[in-house]
């Protein structure tokens, strides 16, 4: 793993977070490379965060969030929908973040194969499940490390400009308010996905981690 980037990872989930809008995340399998552009994400702070899966400590689900920075914790939902976060902090923390949404920048015909109900491309990888459809990832790669040709992350040159910031997307309670402005986005892209606040009584599905 590029060190590097190991480095740069191991810091709070909200500094990370933004700096990964705009950042390459691509994963290879035998059908080939898929890469999106991340336009969208969110901040999980563990056992200190209400929404996040660490909140109430270590499951056999959520384990993955307790190792080192520099993988990745891939989640099932619903019965049906996988979701992908990258690990940061530091070991035992369980902080990490949600990546919700970007743009197919490779890969754009394995991509549509994987998503074939898109209506266009910027559906492709806009929210969180459609994003680890696209790029192939299932709990499989639960705990998997980047690693070069396989799965990798390439950080923008600069900062993304017009980052927008605000509650993130259906969790429920505390977690789920203002007092929690952990979702990142880009201002104006097409590929963030819609936002939606936790429906009363039921579990946030898109909390992160």
């Amino acid at each position: 793993m590029d060190g590097a980037l190991l480095h740069w990872l191991a810091r709070p989930a909200v500094d990370v977070a933004p700096g990964l809008l705009g950042a390459r995340f691509a994963h290879t399998t035998a059908e080939g490379e898929v890469a999106v552009r991340i336009s969208e994400v969110e901040a999980y702070l563990g056992e200190h965060d209400p929404g996040s899966h660490a909140f109430r400590g270590m499951t056999k689900r959520n384990r993955t969030m307790f190792g080192p920075p520099g993988h990745i914790y891939v989640y099932f939902t619903y019965g049906m929908h996988h979701c992908v976060n990258i690990v940061c902090g530091h070991e035992g923390q369980a902080t990490g973040v949600l990546v919700r949404a970007g743009e197919v920048t490779g890969g754009l015909d394995l991509a549509r194969r994987r998503r074939a109900s898109a209506k266009d491309d910027t559906e492709l990888a806009k929210g969180p499940a459609r994003l680890a459809q696209a790029l192939g990832l299932t709990l499989a790669d639960d705990g998997r490390a980047f690693q070069p040709g396989s799965l990798t992350l390439q950080l923008p040159h600069a900062p993304a400009q017009h980052v927008r910031t605000g509650p993130r997307v259906g969790v429920g309670g505390e977690g789920g308010t203002a007092a929690y402005p952990w979702r990142f986005w880009i201002a104006g892209d097409r590929t963030v996905s819609p936002y939606r606040p936790a429906k009363p009584r039921t579990r946030s599905a898109a909390a992160g981690v």
